[in-house]
């Protein structure tokens, strides 16, 4: 810690000055107490949840805590570093430091795997791990998986076995949910459940491969801190580093991070967890909301609860219809949200005639909303699943509308990208095969068959490195591979300060690239990229471990949002845009059948689920909220202009109890009167006998 300047003759700010009296007693809880017992904080949309654990970790290090014994788990390294950011700020105006003074840092703040990634290396002599380890991303892990599927036969069954994509996700969820494995397939994967004897043969495989090799998958991160976590005096230790264990994002966590928890702190003491399980969206990644609503009862002094129902960004119309859909659900913590932001202006339900008719409404109020002041930036389109907002998207592109749709490819995910860590990975580790595999067929004249034969040769090896030195290549390979074992000795050269491994792996590269690729030059811009994002890391091993824990989304990601107008709009999924906010808001499709998606009405807690999905996307407007109800869906697979439809009832989430909580549009104008009342009377014509007579 830097040198604090002398106090000031002026009374230093109180550190928790700005909060409201529910963030403050978050904030004061059990600070300069022994012991402090577990709290539960239930952080209502927009409530300031950020805020509030900030200046709790300030107030803790002010009140005598020390930084090293405080951990602090988010779910993004991204959200890490502006927790530590803020709580920075606390203390330096608290602290009254001068500039160029910087505050305590957190070292234990991180991602609940990249923290477990740490405490793995720090114990592996303890469990059984070499130092060396490596982590697989999801793809290695995929094809990790897709040849242990093939060796055992699997590819060649006569009825459909699972893909390497889809066995990895069952594979996962079994780790995450602590679900058996039957279990499992009958609730996610009914369609597999057939082969549910030939999936643990396959898991199995699995994992003694990893063991072998001597790598970690993104979930045994969790598991293997989990089981070490079972053995007492390691529990102990674990436990006993941290004074404070704070969580945000709680409803977001599974029963795996759950049991984490709880056996680093099993009495609860020091532990803050915070959270909304109004907002607990994400079981498909075998999240439960019952971690939250179940937290209080864990311990023999049930945790305390206290509720930040405080809104700081919608307008209290938005809160009130938001507040009236989620007070419907079955089971929750009980809150109502509020705000000093009046309106007369209430949502607004959206009655279309189809999904193009939905599409033209979006892009009109966009333009009008962009006239009248609200950029484009300020504007969001919210949609259930990727693929509802196709015609929007069409329409906004006919218009000239630009919007950025977050999702699709990511960075790490590029095969050129792929190939540069694999060999960063494979110099880390030499005994990870899916790395050395990828690495050897760069080269022109190595196949699979060589690459496997070098593999095993290495694998047989007291020295790997030397074997990789003394393997004979064919003659096709020969000239190339003299580069390969040098880049590859001088990668493993004893002191190498990064990055100087990354210069030595883009040396050796840059020739594959250009001889690979026919964009070789666009491509090259992504490995420039790379090399930015590496210079902010201390080390080959911390790069590779952060880099596969919490990847850019695309290249955008770290340099910044793409330069595509001056202006844009966001086009985003429901669950993609939780922890946002924006001035105007459009949710589409809000009938049954898309919210909730029909994909989804199987058990009661899934129907629950989906009614947060639609709360989430409400609560993130600020000043204008349209919820839009198509009144039919075209039928697929069928001519151009084909007219075969379904007809859409609203959401029963909004049911006509709460209609009134909306503003309902367009208004229908009044229909004009047939004719005039003063007009001469029309003669009566009896139709009933005409169309007698027709028979």
């Amino acid at each position: 810690m830097s040198e604090l300047s002398p106090p000031s003759a002026a009374t230093p700010p109180h550190p928790l000055d700005g909060l409201n009296p529910q963030q403050r007693a978050a904030a004061e809880h059990g600070v300069g107490a022994e012991p402090a017992g577990p709290l539960l904080v239930i952080a209502g949309a927009g409530s300031g949840k950020t805020s509030t654990l900030a200046h709790r970790v300030a107030n803790l290090i002010l009140h005598g805590a020390d930084p090293q014994r405080i951990l602090l788990l988010t779910f993004s390294r991204r959200a890490a570093v502006e927790m530590e950011r803020r709580v920075g700020a606390v203390l330096r105006k608290v602290m009254n430091m001068r500039a160029g003074q910087t505050p305590p840092a957190l070292p234990w703040a991180g991602t609940f795997h990249g923290i477990g990634a740490r405490l793995l290396r720090d114990c592996a002599g303890r469990i059984g791990l070499s130092e060396s380890f490596t982590i697989h991303d999801r793809g290695d892990s995929e094809d990790m998986m897709g040849i242990l599927r093939h060796e055992l036969g699997f590819s060649a069954t006569e009825s459909r076995f699972p893909l390497k994509g889809t066995c990895l996700s069952i594979y996962s969820r079994v780790v995450n949910s602590q679900a058996p494995l039957g279990e499992v397939l009958h609730q996610a994967f009914p369609w597999c459940a057939q082969w549910e004897d030939a999936l643990k043969r396959l898991f199995r495989a699995y994992v003694e491969a990893k063991q072998d090799q001597q790598v970690l998958d993104y979930d045994d991160l969790l598991l293997y801190w989990a089981e070490m976590l079972g053995h007492e005096a390691i529990a102990s230790d674990l436990g006993g580093r941290f004074d404070h264990i704070l969580v945000d994002e709680y409803q977001d966590t599974n029963r795996l991070q759950s049991a984490i928890l709880l056996a680093m702190k099993p009495t609860g003491q020091g532990l803050v967890v915070v959270g909304d399980d109004a907002q607990a969206i994400y079981s498909f990644r075998a999240a439960t909301v019952r971690n939250i609503l179940d937290f209080p009862a864990q311990f023999a002094r049930p945790a305390d609860v206290i509720t930040l129902d405080r809104n700081y960004r919608s307008t209290q119309p938005i809160l009130d219809a938001s507040n009236a859909v989620i007070g419907l659900a079955r089971e929750r913590y009980a809150k109502n949200l509020w705000t000093d932001r009046a309106s007369a202006d209430k949502p607004q339900l959206v009655s279309v005639s189809d999904e193009a008719g939905q599409a033209r409404w979006v892009a009109d109020q966009v333009l009008a909303q962009r006239e009248a002041g609200t950029t484009l930036k300020s504007q969001a389109v919210l949609f259930r699943a990727s693929g509802h907002s196709a015609a929007v998207e069409l329409e906004l592109t006919r218009r000239n509308i630009p919007f950025v749709k977050f999702g699709g490819l990511r960075f790490l995910e590029a095969s050129h990208i792929k190939d540069l860590l694999a060999l960063l990975r494979w110099a880390e580790n030499p005994r990870g095969r899916l790395a050395g595999f990828r690495v050897a067929q760069l080269l022109p004249g190595v196949g699979p068959a060589t690459a496997a034969r070098l593999l095993d040769d290495m694998d047989q090896a007291q020295d790997p490195r030397a074997a990789l030195a003394a393997f004979k290549p064919g003659a096709a390979a020969r000239e190339a591979w003299t580069g390969l074992v040098q880049a590859y000795k001088d990668l493993c050269t004893p002191g190498l300060r990064w990055p100087a491994d990354l210069d030595i792996a883009l040396r050796w590269y840059g020739p594959q690239l250009e001889r690979l690729y026919e964009d070789a030059r666009v491509r090259k811009a992504d490995l420039d990229q790379l090399a930015r994002i590496a210079a902010g890391y201390g080390s080959r091993e911390r790069f590779l471990t952060e880099l596969t824990l919490d990847p850019p989304d695309a290249t955008s990601d770290e340099s910044g949002v793409p330069s595509r107008d001056e202006d844009y709009m966001i086009l985003s999924t429901i669950h993609s845009a939780k922890g946002q906010e924006w001035k105007s808001v459009y949710v589409l499709n809000v009938v049954d059948g898309c919210i909730p998606s029909d994909m989804s009405t199987g058990s009661a807690e899934e129907i629950e689920e989906e009614r947060r999905l639609l709360y989430v996307a409400m609560t993130r407007a600020k000043e204008n909220l349209q919820l839009i109800v198509p009144q039919r869906f075209y039928v697929h697979q069928q001519t151009g202009m084909g007219d075969r439809h379904v007809y859409g009832s609203r959401t029963r989430f909004i049911p006509e109890s709460l209609a009134s909580l909306f503003e309902a549009m367009p208004k229908a104008p009044p229909l004009p009167p047939l004719r005039n009342k003063d007009s001469a009377p029309v003669a009566r014509i009896d139709v009933g006998a005409r169309l007698r007579k027709l028979f």
